[in-house]
């Protein structure tokens, strides 16, 4: 969830990597670990009425496999950065895959809602830490190639978004919930045994310490861009983490047909994607405006004409073209705001996303059990337009970005 000019680049930017006849195989290693990541930490979005009726739990609760990795992904972005020292980065990615295996094996097997919480907290050491690392490396695999390298693991991102949540979804309908977890441990276990064949040394030289930190707070369009991201991704998952219950309650399909849409949402996210980046090329506050306008409308609108399978789909293809704008709209500003604060701010708006991303997942909850699982598309809904005002009275466009920026979800 990173763009190229993270944290970590600070700390990988000196040694050479040793020889390999190409960098291509190490790309697509951590590209395969971007899909299996961004599949298990939204799994649960398509499998939450299956997991709370058996564990005994409210759906508000069990939204919580989503508010527990992305807190402890926050404090991990950080943590792990400064606390791999001058680590191999190559076994450092190992152990977090490791991480995500682990993760997917303690809620398959686990009968306690605590232990899958657990387990799911563990997902969050190895999201925050990739995230802190992937993207980074993967430009470092392959100098002069960059944009090209970035551009595999961001395809990762966006099949795992687009092909495996509603898979998941699929495979839990079909075959029970634990199975979903157990097919992603399968899937972690190929993509541990690829980078343990594919990806070669990566050795740092650096180390990254807590006072680098604050620089990107210290500027004030910065602040002003973690706002609209807390805003963002606060309304975002607020709520996307209770789409499945609102489609299976509300407008009442099926389990099949709820995958179908999740498929079609993922679909319109990568053409957000091409939306954003010409919207942004003119104005990167005309592209935070229109993204936090186009979710707020779409997820207010659903419980008013998401009652049919109609409306909800039309709904639904606007509410995932502006999940694809989302991030690359809050990213550019950011960076573009603190340009010479990247590195140290790349940490810094990981640990942002997953603060919000907790956040809102836990705020929908709260609001699910308590009022109704429509509360949460409204809810979601003030919080984007919330976002789109802010981008409206406080944002001004400045120079454009000196890097090409890129999705992230």
């Amino acid at each position: 969830m990173q763009n190229p000019n993270t944290l970590q680049a600070a700390v990988d930017d000196a040694p050479p990597i040793p020889h390999h006849p190409s960098p291509w195989p190490g790309v697509l290693s951590i590209a395969i670990g971007a899909f299996a990541l961004v599949t298990t930490e939204f799994l649960p979005v398509g499998l939450l009425p299956a997991i709370a009726a058996e564990l005994h739990v409210t759906e508000g609760v069990a939204g919580m496999m989503v508010t527990v990795p992305g807190i402890v992904a926050a404090l991990a972005a950080v943590l792990v950065t400064i606390g791999i020292g001058k680590l191999d980065r190559r076994y450092v990615l190992w152990g977090l895959t490791a991480m995500l295996l682990t993760s997917n094996l303690i809620v398959a097997l686990s009968h306690s809602f605590p232990l899958v919480l657990a387990g799911r907290a563990l997902l969050g050491v190895g999201v925050g830490g990739f995230w802190a690392l992937g993207p980074a490396l993967s430009s470092r695999l392959a100098p002069g190639a960059e944009a090209r390298a970035l551009s595999i693991v961001f395809a990762g991102v966006s099949l795992g978004t687009v092909a495996g949540v509603p898979a998941g979804a699929l495979i839990g309908d079909l075959y029970g919930w634990r199975v979903a977890f157990e097919g992603g441990s399968v899937v972690a276990v190929l993509v541990l045994l690829t980078q343990m064949r594919l990806l070669p040394s990566l050795p740092a030289t650096q180390s990254v310490k807590f006072s680098h930190l604050p620089e990107l707070l210290r500027v004030p369009k910065a602040r002003l861009g973690i706002v609209m991201t807390v805003l963002v991704f606060g309304a975002q998952f607020t709520a996307y983490t209770y789409i499945t219950p609102f489609l299976a309650q509300v407008t009442r399909l099926n389990p099949q047909t709820i995958s179908t849409l999740l498929l079609v949402y993922g679909a319109a996210g990568l053409a957000g994607n091409f939306i954003a980046a010409r919207i942004l090329d003119r104005s990167v506050r005309a592209g935070l405006i229109t993204t936090g306008v186009v979710l707020g409308v779409s997820t207010l609108a659903l419980p008013l004409l998401g009652h049919g399978l109609a409306g909800a789909a039309v709904l639904m293809v606007f509410w995932g073209m502006a999940f694809g704008m989302m991030p690359m709209s809050v990213q550019t500003w950011i960076f573009q705001a603190a340009p010479h604060a990247m590195e140290s701010g790349g940490a810094v708006f990981v640990s942002t996303v997953q603060v919000a991303l907790a956040g809102g997942a836990l705020f929908g909850g709260v609001i699910v059990d308590h009022l109704g699982v429509s509360s949460a598309m409204v809810a979601g809904g003030v919080l984007a337009l919330a976002m789109a005002a802010v981008a409206a009275l406080r944002a001004r466009d400045g120079d454009k970005p000196a890097v090409k920026l890129h999705a992230v979800h």
